[in-house]
């Protein structure tokens, strides 16, 4: 008998070894560069009537989205293009630093498996893509280039992740999606 109990115990054993390891959280970051900036000379400028209109297209897009987390640079372009967003959701706007690996990771920890809108720049954006994708695929945004958006699923930052890269906006040239990355 303690020889079957023995083999049965060595059976569990090496079954539970092999079984899959459980899947992490996927969190969803929905990346998107500031609206139409105004051109007042000023380093902190407001945005153009084009770029609070983008503003609601944004929060149109999402509406329907549910979104633990928004984050945006300490610039008014960027707070003032998630505003409408973070009023009808009922979320505050969270400042972060742009370029911090530690400022993403924090975001990763505190909203883990959930889905966090982070409003950046012509270069943050691609270069937080790239940090969660663990790749350089995304090169920075024209400076003219106001419609991307793009919404990454990670589970790890630097692993595998999903990226979706879209365009949005009344006044996006042609809408499109691009390829998943």
């Amino acid at each position: 008998m303690n020889a079957k109990l023995f083999l049965l115990t060595c059976i569990l054993v090496m079954l539970k070894s092999c079984a899959a390891p459980p899947s992490k959280e996927i969190t969803t970051f929905i990346l998107v560069r500031h609206a139409e900036k105004a051109d007042d000379g000023s380093e902190d400028p407001a945005l153009m009537p084009e770029g609070e209109q983008r503003a609601v297209d944004l929060l149109n897009l999402l509406k329907e989205t549910s979104v633990d987390a928004i984050y945006s640079t300490p610039y008014q372009r960027t707070r003032l293009t998630v505003a409408p967003l973070a009023t009808e959701k009922k979320i505050p706007v969270s400042e972060y630093s742009a370029f911090e690996e530690q400022e993403i990771n924090r975001m990763i920890d505190e909203h883990r498996g959930g889905t966090i809108v982070v409003a950046g720049h012509s270069d943050s954006v691609p270069w937080t893509a790239n940090l969660l994708t663990g790749k350089e695929t995304f090169p920075a945004f024209e400076s003219e280039d106001y419609n991307n958006i793009l919404i990454v699923d990670v589970a790890e930052p630097g692993k595998a992740a999903k990226v979706t890269w879209l365009s949005f906006g009344s006044s996006a040239p042609v809408p499109r999606l691009r390829p998943s990355m």
